[in-house]
Formats: C-alpha cells, sequence, structure tokens
C-alpha cells in the first residue's frame, strides 16, 4: 500500500494532500505599507511524489510564462497527480504592475537577487521569502522567461548541463535547444541548483503578449517533465525530434550592430542561416547606405530582433551553431515543408 502524501507547508499556512489552495503571499510593502502579495497556487495531490515549482515573471513584462503557470495549476487535470506543484505565475508584482522588467523599487533585477537576504535591500527580502518559502522545499523548478523588450526567442532550455540532476530535468522538457550554463549568480536557477533543487530556465518569444504557439509547447514540456518524474504516471516524455546542446564544443554568439539605422530582418527566430547569409540589412533612413550583416557561421536563429531600429553596438540576432547531424536532420525537414507546401 502507497504511504500517505506529505503536507506542504509555507510560513502562515499548509496544503494538506489531495487539495488545492490558491494564495496570496505577502512578499513585501509599498512606500504606504500597504503589502505586495503574489500569487501562489499550491496543488498537492494525494499520492506522494516529487514537489514541482513553476515560476513566471521575475521579470515583470514577460507574460508568456505567466499563461503558462496558470493553465498548469487550473486547466490540466489533476486527478492522479503524485506530489505537488508550486505555482508562482507572477514573482515580481510591482514590475508586472508597471510593466517593465525590473522592480521600481531603485530599479533592482529580482533576478539577480536570489536566493534573497531577509536583512538586505528590498529585492533580495522578496527574493528571500520567495525562496525559502517556495522554492527550496521544491525537488526541481522550472522557471519561464522571454526575450527582452524589442527582441524575441524561439522556446529553449537553459541550462547546467554538466548536473546531472539538472541535464535530467532539461532532457526531459524536450525542447529543441539547451544552452548550457551555469547562469548567473543570484538567478534563481543558479541559486536554485546550488540549493539542492535543479531548475532550469525556459525562454520562450518576447515580452509584453501572450504567444499561443510558444505557450502550448511550454505547456506540452511542463507535461512531459510530470511525465519523466512520475507525477503524471498516464503522461509521456515527450521527444521533440531532434535535440542540440549548444556550449558542448559549438559556437553561439550575438549579432551586433556596427552602423545605426533600420533594420530589416531576412529570417524569423528558429530559422537556419548558412555560413555568409544576409541575416539582415541596416540602411539610413535615405537608404543611400545599405549595410548588410551575415552568419560567420551556419546555424540557428535562437533570438532575433523585433525593435527595427539600432544605434552601433546593438545586438541584432542570437546565433548558434550546428553539428552537422543537426543541420542536416533541419535541412531534411525544411525541404519536406517546402515539398508539402507545393504539392497540389
Amino acid at each position: 500500500m502507497a504511504r500517505e502524501s506529505e503536507i506542504f507547508t509555507y510560513n502562515g499556512g499548509s496544503v494538506p494532500p489531495g487539495e488545492a489552495q490558491n494564495l496570496r503571499y505577502r512578499v513585501s510593502q509599498t512606500y504606504l505599507g500597504d503589502p505586495i502579495r503574489i500569487p501562489v497556487t499550491i496543488v498537492n495531490g494525494e499520492l506522494p511524489g516529487p514537489t514541482l515549482f513553476l515560476s513566471a515573471a521575475a521579470h515583470g513584462d514577460e507574460l508568456n510564462g505567466i499563461e503558462v503557470v496558470r493553465e498548469v495549476a487550473h486547466e490540466m487535470d489533476h486527478s492522479d497527480l503524485r506530489g505537488t506543484l508550486v505555482c508562482l505565475p507572477v514573482l515580481n508584482v510591482a514590475g508586472f504592475l508597471a510593466q517593465q522588467r525590473y522592480l521600481p523599487i531603485y530599479d533592482r533585477d529580482l533576478n539577480r537577487s536570489f536566493p534573497g537576504d531577509p536583512d538586505s535591500t528590498s529585492a533580495k527580502r522578496m527574493a528571500a521569502e520567495i525562496f525559502d518559502n517556495f522554492i527550496e522545499p521544491a525537488d526541481v523548478g522550472l522557471d519561464f522567461h522571454t526575450s527582452t523588450r524589442g527582441r524575441t526567442n524561439m522556446l529553449h532550455v537553459r541550462a547546467d548541463m554538466t548536473d546531472d540532476d539538472v541535464s535530467r530535468l532539461a532532457n526531459a522538457f524536450g525542447s529543441n535547444i539547451i544552452i548550457s550554463s551555469e547562469g548567473p549568480d543570484g538567478s534563481l536557477r543558479h541559486e536554485a541548483s546550488e540549493a539542492g533543487v535543479p531548475t532550469v530556465t525556459i525562454e520562450m518569444g518576447e515580452a509584453h503578449r501572450f504567444q499561443r504557439d510558444l505557450i502550448d509547447m511550454a505547456l506540452a514540456g511542463v507535461d512531459s517533465v510530470m511525465a519523466e518524474y512520475e507525477m503524471h504516471p498516464t503522461s509521456a516524455v515527450h521527444w521533440p525530434g531532434w535535440r542540440m546542446v549548444v556550449g558542448n564544443g559549438s559556437e553561439k554568439t550575438w549579432l551586433r550592430a556596427d552602423v545605426g539605422g533600420l533594420v530589416e530582418m531576412h529570417h524569423e527566430r528558429g530559422a537556419l542561416v548558412h555560413e555568409g547569409e544576409a541575416v539582415c540589412t541596416i540602411t539610413n533612413p535615405f537608404k543611400t547606405d545599405t549595410v548588410t550583416v551575415a552568419a560567420p557561421f551556419t546555424g540557428l536563429l535562437v533570438g532575433v530582433l523585433e525593435n527595427p531600429v539600432v544605434y552601433p553596438g546593438n545586438p541584432l540576432c542570437h546565433l548558434v551553431e550546428l553539428d552537422d547531424e543537426t543541420r542536416r536532420i533541419i535541412e531534411s525537414a525544411e525541404r519536406t515543408r517546402a515539398g508539402g507546401a507545393g504539392g497540389g
């Protein structure tokens, strides 16, 4: 007979097995002394299993992940859930209300403030409340982000692939691209992983909007993770068809503008570009001067510019090098799509 699931506790409350709870958890105060509360949904399954946290909007203008976390909490069928879901759709409430990336309080980055400190800055105090109550008690975590404003990312995972537990989680999410790195100090994924809670970042799309195709892809990734950790035993781990881990000897770079002007991108995010191929062109207002930016190697455009105006030094696109096998798989898929589109 299976043992009973455990009660999930946080400062000021608890959620018994077989129950779900929506709460607004206080993390700080406004200038007027009113509470700043983050929304939290905890779904505790009747049967034992791991605790998975899902977080979004550590940067207040990054919205895609909010919808992913909300739908996992409130629309996914949890009748057979084993373990516990801790759903944190809006970590940076103050930034979300202002629709800006950072905390309005001294313009601090919440995602450089973990694991926090209850006796330090306002950002670190907020981070400590979140980390101590909802991150550190978990077993694994998914932290959802988008590109900053003016740029967009294809869906991909960022993870420390030298850590076996993190690597397992990253592979389970089922994205085509995994960028391997430890992550910056103070970031949620880095500090949670250091604290023994393997965590990855999912990058998807652009700020200030919901993008349904990416949200659906991310929901499939969450379902795949829950299958890997046997939280939903009826689900299956997703294989994306091909996978490339960037950072294991492969090259990646941000192509930057050498001149100011107006940009015409010739490819969308996720496109394959070949060495020497024009990625974009930059022109002056009179179109009398044109600068072509070419791919320095064959690769995939993980991120591209959306706002078509640049100063010298501004990023244009994030290009990652592909190994020969991955390139052949993508080229074959493109030929198949082209053939299907041309069929009668």
